[in-house]
Order: structure tokens, then sequence, then C-alpha cells
């Protein structure tokens, strides 16, 4: 766990000599779901945390989507409910420009109390699957791409979205378009300032455009060489486009299939792999790439069932997955084919990566990212042969399928071989409660469709 860091301080120090506007610091960590928890603190207040960080309960990492405590995880009555050392972690403090420019942020990492490292902290276990790809000298390079719906806030009884987001002169923007540069025309001062937004946090965005849904966007996030660096900036992507939606009177949702009969929210990841010369591994002698990044996709198909519940890890996020729906059913792998779970993109030999296009926007970064490099180690250290290639319609493949049961997939990394090995006790019985508990709710609960079924049915 890394203590204080007095570059970070020093930037944070001037900054704040430079906008005596801000008179507000979010400080703030992710949880196992990738929910934002922390606290608001006052400007002159926020420099104390880059020296002795920030105090919240260990037990806040493994609470559950809604915020409730999770008892049989043994981290709330079992330790008196103890608090974790925060300290920043990223780029440090960066502006908040939505909120008016009265207020900045900082992402937080949790320590035990004595500053050593806490391994249920989601960043904190990217660190370690990190640390054991250089052990042999591997070195991840990737880049994100993450779907999301503008919507407006007008809502039913119920809370859901009545109908997709309404452009300046109020025209219903109705089916989708995809690539239609007009959409985007109509969302530009939300894109405007979503771009400057992000420039001011140093996010690296890349291309934007209209995805297949009504009101739906896909923004490119631009390869980083640190694989941490490259989910820190997902998850402030993210809390970025939330904000700026919001100032422009919209909702910004990352769920994974807000409506059953349109196009569902992915995450899609692109990866290749250095070594320790800063030469791409996967690069091959031909278009095909070479034997490392067949293996690594070997071991990503062999450790898929188990990272399921990080690449789907809500009860909504099993509805993306529908034949032809671009969200894929079958464990495949293909070159330039965007029906597999695995897709081998058309470049340079120096670019040779894999497309990783299973998990959904609502994944945790961290998680995502930490499954995925335990997949790729996996293959590599026990030099694995994929399956045969997939070409054509991956849907129709005659391969396995994607788990697609929320408690299936739960069941599949607890009882696992690969991951749950690789993340530790601690991790493992933390997360498990936590999904545990969400299913218990969720099974609790009886839905507007089933009243509407049954009530008087009979």
């Amino acid at each position: 766990m890394a203590g204080p860091d007095q570059k970070l301080k020093a930037d944070a120090k001037k900054f704040l000599e430079t906008h005596p506007e801000v008179k507000f610091v979010d400080a703030f960590l992710a949880d196992l779901n990738g929910v934002l928890r922390g606290k608001r603190l006052p400007a002159k207040q926020a420099l104390n945390v880059f020296d002795s960080g920030l105090r919240l309960p260990r037990s806040l990492i493994g609470v559950d989507v809604w915020g409730y405590d999770v008892m049989e995880n043994g981290l709330v009555l079992e330790t008196g409910d103890v608090d974790g050392l925060c300290f920043p972690a990223g780029s440090g403090l960066s502006p908040c420009s939505w909120s008016g420019g009265d207020a900045a942020q900082i992402m937080l990492m949790m320590g035990d109390e004595d500053g050593g490292p806490f391994s249920a902290d989601p960043r904190q276990l990217l660190i370690d699957m990190k640390t054991r790809l250089a052990a042999i000298g591997l070195h991840p390079v990737a880049a994100m791409e993450l779907e999301f719906y503008l919507l407006s806030k007008k809502t039913d009884e119920l809370g859901r979205p009545l109908t997709p987001a309404r452009n300046a002169t109020n025209r219903r923007i109705g089916d989708a378009r995809m690539y239609a540069m007009s959409e985007l025309d109509n969302f530009s001062v939300f894109f405007s300032d979503l771009y400057a937004a992000c420039e001011a946090q140093g996010l690296p965005l890349g291309a934007a455009i209209v995805e297949g849904g009504a009101g739906q966007f896909e923004v490119n996030l631009m390869h980083q060489t640190d694989i941490v660096a490259a989910a820190d900036q997902a998850v402030m992507f993210r809390r970025t486009v939330n904000g700026v939606a919001d100032k422009n009177g919209l909702i910004a949702s990352f769920m994974a299939k807000p409506f059953g009969d349109t196009a569902g929210n992915g995450l899609h990841v692109h990866m290749s792999m250095l070594n320790d010369k800063g030469e791409n591994v996967f690069a091959g002698d031909d278009d095909n790439g070479s034997e490392m990044l067949l293996q690594a996709i070997a071991g990503l198909l062999a450790a898929a069932p188990e990272a399921m519940i990080f690449l789907a890890p809500h009860l909504n996020s099993y509805r993306r997955f529908q034949d032809a729906s671009h969200a894929p059913t079958s464990l495949t792998w293909g070159y330039e084919n965007r029906t597999a779970a695995i897709r081998i993109p058309n470049d340079a030999p120096q670019n040779r990566r894999f497309e990783f296009r299973i998990a959904g926007a609502d994944a945790n970064p961290y998680l995502l990212m930490a499954s995925l490099l335990g997949g790729v180690l996996h293959g590599i250290q026990n030099k694995l042969t994929p399956p045969p290639v997939t070409e054509g319609n991956a849907y129709e493949a005659d391969a396995p399928k994607v788990p697609t049961a929320w408690d299936d997939a739960t069941d599949a990394f607890e009882n696992g071989k690969i991951l749950a090995p690789l993340f530790g006790e601690l991790f493992t019985r933390v997360f498990i409660a936590l999904k545990r508990q969400e299913i218990q709710k969720a099974n609790e609960r009886v839905t507007d469709f089933e009243y509407d079924s049954y009530l008087q049915a009979f």
C-alpha cells in the first residue's frame, strides 16, 4: 500500500492556490461494485489527506449496491467495524468542472489501519495482478471503450426513464442511427462539456460514436501502458459523464440493459502485452499473431466462466446476452469478428492485441482488468492452446456458451480453480458475501411484471 505521495501533495497545493474558488474536495474510492463512496471535505482540510490519509470503515469496500452493510463478510461486527487508512491514488487532485467550479476531487485507495495493503480493495487487487505479470517480464497495455445512454430526467412512477433524451429543439431521438453525425450534433453541448471536463482531468478521450440504441453513445479511452491508470481513468470517466449529463439536464446510464428491446451497454477492452524491452509479445511473423497471443486467448476463454461475475456483476447484466445483439453468447474467438467473445483486430504487427467483448458497462473496471490478467496469466504459464478460430456468425458456433445466470456465475468464481486462488481468501470471502446478499434481496422483490401478469389472472 502506498503511503504519502509528496509529488501529489505538491501538485494539489499548487492547484488549490491557483483555484481559490474551490471550496470543497470530494475524496472517494471505488467499492467492489465500482460505486464511488467517500466524503466531501472543506478544501482547506484536503491537503491533510496527502499526509495522514483519510479514515473510512474497511467494511465500506464490501457494502452492497444499495449501500447496506454485508454482515457475512467478516469486516463489520467481527472487527468492530474498524477503519482502514486511505491515501490519494491515481493522478491526485483534479477539477470537477460540472460542479460549477467550487469543487475538486481525489481518488483514494484503501489500506489496512497500519498502512499495509488491504487485499479486498479492487484497485489493490489489480495492482497485485499487474505485479504477478511483471514478475515474469510481462506488462499489459490496455484501452477501454465504454457505452452509455443519455436519457431524459422524466420517469414513470417506478423511476424508469419514459423516453430517450430530447435534443435542444425538443425533437425525440427516435430509432437508433448508428454512427450518424447528426445525432452527435444533437448533443454537441454535452460532448463539448464532456471533452473539456476530461481534458482538465487529464483523461485521454478518443473518438465518440453513436451506438445501436436511441440516445446511446460510445467513447474510447486511449491506450495506457499502466493498466491501473487505465482502470482509474475508466472510473473517473464514468463519474465525469454522470456529472456532465446532470449539468445538461440529462441522465447518463451505464446500466447493462436499460431497455429490454434495444442495445445494451458494453465495456470492451483492448489489450496487448510488452516484455521488459518494450516489445509487443503478441506480435508474430504474420497477421495471426504470436504463440503467446494464442496462449493468452486460451487462458481468457478457460477463465471466462469464473470471471463472469466480474464481467456481468448484477442481475440486469445478464439481459445483454442475446443472439444477434453484439453481446457475445459463446466462448469463441476470431480475427476481425465482432460476434465472438474475443476479437483480434486487423492492425500492424506492432499493434497486435485482443479485444475482449463480454463485459458490460456496469462492470467494475478494476475487477474486469484483474480477471483478464488472471486469465492471460493462466494461459501463458500453462502454455494453453485455444479452440479453433471461429469464422462467420459466432452466435451459431458449436462452442461453450457464456454463463447467463447471476447465481451460477457467483458459484463459478467461488468454486473455481483459476481466479479465486489468485485473488486470495479475503477478497473472495468479501466479494462472495456481497453478491449472495444482493442475490437474496433481488429474489425477495416482486416485480411490476409479475403483478401485471398474475395478480388477477386466475
